[in-house]
């Protein structure tokens, strides 16, 4: 089986798997763990924007977006040399990896016959279940349950720790500027750490808000985790959401490291929630947030 992951997720569900000798090509945001993007050949490109602000982010891709440009492209050579026999890819989100029908055209053009397998989890279940997916898709399904089995057993650990304590309200912030509420399975990350999610869109996408409307929401705590820009840039940002919501415990996470990426460290995510919400929970990843104010 030859593996080549398009997503950082399904990235880190390969490796979770155990099936890292199995992975031949990844993608340039491929970083976790570290040996993802050095180890496997780089099949999927994009603009480097470590240097923009997220106003400019936000232009460009909604420029791209505009013209009908893909955010991303697919070294066609890399690929046609890994043959790969299973292709990750996904629909959920063309800000964040390639869609998968650009993947089928690319395949069809070099005449490769690999399955292609789109990984769209809107929810914490989908996320567990993509899992499975990429497991049977593997031939190792056996894998895939235990895996999920032990994040299922970690998730029951935090339900039961947090079981009757009062749950905070809680706003996720995953874009400062314009701000954008949490969707997707966010919103289930929060419930799942003892809080209440607010000012969110569950299971649905993320999508623009304004601050009035998250100040409306009266939350108690918001948590900062703006996609692609780690635990300091998160912190960074975070005096922008502390101005404008001057009565709330503001906290910095590590986005895409606990929040943004449906892979198996989202249950990291919700161990570190359920230790801001409830500081006598013993937090893992403590290293991936930072109390602002």
């Amino acid at each position: 089986m030859r593996i080549v992951s398009l997503l950082p997720a399904a990235t880190e569900i390969v490796y979770a798997l155990g099936l890292a000798d199995s992975l031949v090509g990844v993608t340039f945001e491929c970083d976790e763990p570290a040996a993802a993007r050095t180890d496997h050949a780089v099949v999927v490109g994009g603009r480097d924007t470590s240097g923009m602000t997220p106003a400019e982010i936000d232009a460009y891709v909604r420029a791209q977006a505009a013209a009908g440009a893909d955010l991303y492209h697919l070294h066609r050579d890399a690929l046609r040399t890994l043959q790969p026999d299973l292709v990750l890819s996904q629909d959920l989100c063309r800000v964040c990896a390639l869609p998968a029908e650009r993947v089928d055209e690319a395949l069809a053009f070099l005449g490769c016959r690999a399955e292609v397998v789109a990984l769209d989890p809107y929810s914490l279940d989908d996320v567990l279940a993509t899992i499975a997916t990429v497991a049977r898709a593997a031939g190792v399904a056996a894998r895939g349950d235990t895996v999920r089995a032990a994040l299922r057993a970690r998730l029951d650990a935090v339900a039961t720790a947090v079981a009757g304590r009062p749950r905070p309200r809680v706003a996720v912030v995953e874009w400062v500027d314009p701000p954008f509420a949490a969707g997707h399975w966010i919103p289930d990350l929060v419930r799942a750490a003892g809080g209440e999610p607010v000012a969110a869109t569950p299971h649905e996408r993320s999508g623009p808000t304004t601050w009035a409307a998250l100040a409306a929401a009266a939350p108690d705590v918001v948590v900062v985790a703006p996609c692609g820009f780690g635990l300091d840039g998160a912190a960074a940002q975070a005096a922008t959401v502390g101005r404008e919501l001057p009565h709330a415990a503001i906290w910095a996470v590590d986005g895409d490291g606990l929040i943004v990426r449906p892979g198996p460290r989202l249950v990291d995510g919700v161990e570190a929630l359920a230790g801001i919400f409830h500081p006598e929970f013993a937090r893992g990843r403590a290293e991936s947030v930072r109390r602002v104010r």
